[in-house]
């Protein structure tokens, strides 16, 4: 294997992890997210001489990864149609009826993240990933205060939807 091949194994299991997490929030089947997660990894591997070192190559591979979903997104036309997304976890849930408190916990952040606008569930997957409010700013192109002031709402959002799933299961 060739040093550009070396280093770029190297690079993607370092960040393969974002990579995957992005493209679970954004994809609507295991055949999406599949083909996210490949498209991806192929637009790395273009771009991987244009690294221009300015910032973290973290921040660089968020750029790509949401790039690629919303592009896919947009070609795909399921811009609209994100809720389909709860087919696919709910049929997770099924699979692993025995799973514990926690995995079913975060089936449903992100089966209430899908339902956010494509802007608003990158803002809050940087910001469950622990990126700070700056980071998240220079990866979104926001004001660092507009980015405060999204995560806030996007929680109250979120905070909704859980809650009038709740009441759905409780009637």
């Amino acid at each position: 294997m060739d040093s550009k091949k070396q280093q770029f194994h190297l690079f993607l299991n370092n960040h393969i992890g974002i990579i995957r997490k992005l493209c679970r929030a954004y994809s609507n089947s295991n055949e999406d997210f599949e083909d996210y997660v490949q498209e991806v990894c192929y637009q790395l591997w273009k771009s991987l001489d244009n690294i221009r070192g300015e910032s973290a190559s973290s921040t660089w591979v968020y750029r790509i990864t949401l790039n690629v979903c919303l592009t896919m997104l947009k070609k795909s036309k399921k811009l609209t149609i994100i809720p389909t997304e709860e087919k696919f976890i709910t049929s997770e849930i099924e699979k692993n009826q025995n799973s514990n408190h926690e995995e079913r916990q975060i089936n449903l952040l992100y089966d209430s993240i899908t339902k956010l606008t494509p802007i608003d569930r990158a803002i809050i997957m940087l910001y469950l990933d622990k990126k700070n409010h700056e980071d998240i700013a220079e990866i979104m192109g926001l004001s660092i205060a507009n980015v405060g002031v999204k995560i806030f709402r996007i929680k109250k959002q979120i905070k909704k939807i859980i809650d009038e799933r709740d009441a759905g299961h409780l009637e």
